[in-house]
């Protein structure tokens, strides 16, 4: 059945001469893989629309294998992404992380909405650390393993101090933080960060300012906690660290 839907180009790879297989996470049908007949060719419009992060309209003969896109037409390049190689590393690990965490053929409007508008932050901004977050935080929560962020994760209490423990997954009150030693202790307002990060929209905030060393700290705690957690190795985060040692 031919569907119209928006989706965003994830990743491509060439097919026969002349062709590409592209995976694009849709509105509708959630992710899907789809062959683009001649977008290999320069003067393809399919070329156009079949570059990664390209947000699109897309008529797609949907299958449960493989699909196949009749048209595309770009509703927004994002082109300042692939303009700039630090851009690029960050939009390839989202796009990375939310292809990892989501199934085949399963729609999720809300993670497709956040997916654009974190690319879109990226794109437009040279800071995108604290949307890059949030997006985590929700994809997170997709995959099954977020962490406890409104309130003790071993007695329930709601109001700080807390320290944040990867070894229980969430948040420890200072009654319960001797239950792990290497619980890190979280200014009060950075806990309510974290817990509006995880159930903010991106659109919903204006300007985001973080103190540079709390940013590196919930930085480090994310990246400590989701690979206690998260399961699947990512390229693009490797690349990522790279950059990072190099700045």
């Amino acid at each position: 059945m031919l569907e119209k839907m928006q989706g965003i180009v994830m990743k491509t790879q060439d097919y026969g001469e002349t062709h590409k297989i592209v995976t694009i996470f849709t509105d509708k049908a959630g992710k899907i893989s789809a062959i683009a007949r001649g977008a290999k060719k320069q003067k393809s419009r399919m070329a156009a629309v079949t570059q990664p992060f390209i947000y699109a309209d897309f008529f797609i003969y949907l299958n449960s294998g493989l699909s196949t896109v009749q048209q595309g037409d770009v509703v927004n390049s994002l082109r300042h992404i692939r303009e700039d190689i630090i851009k690029t590393a960050y939009a390839s690990y989202i796009v990375e992380l939310t292809d990892k965490l989501t199934d085949s053929h399963s729609a999720d409007p809300f993670i497709f909405d956040q997916l654009f508008q974190t690319l879109n932050w990226i794109a437009e901004h040279d800071d995108a650390s604290v949307p890059i977050m949030m997006y985590e935080l929700k994809l997170f929560k997709k995959g099954g393993f977020a962490p406890t962020v409104d309130q003790c994760v071993n007695c329930g209490k709601q109001d700080g101090p807390f320290a944040f423990s990867i070894a229980e997954g969430g948040l420890l009150c200072t009654r319960c933080n001797q239950i792990d030693p290497n619980s890190i202790a979280l200014p009060n307002n950075l806990a309510r960060l974290f817990h509006i990060f995880s159930e903010v929209e991106l659109e919903r905030v204006g300007t985001i300012s973080v103190k540079p060393g709390n940013k590196k700290l919930l930085r480090d705690i994310m990246d400590a906690y989701y690979d206690q957690y998260g399961g699947y190795y990512l390229k693009s985060k490797r690349f990522l660290k790279q950059l990072d040692k190099l700045k």
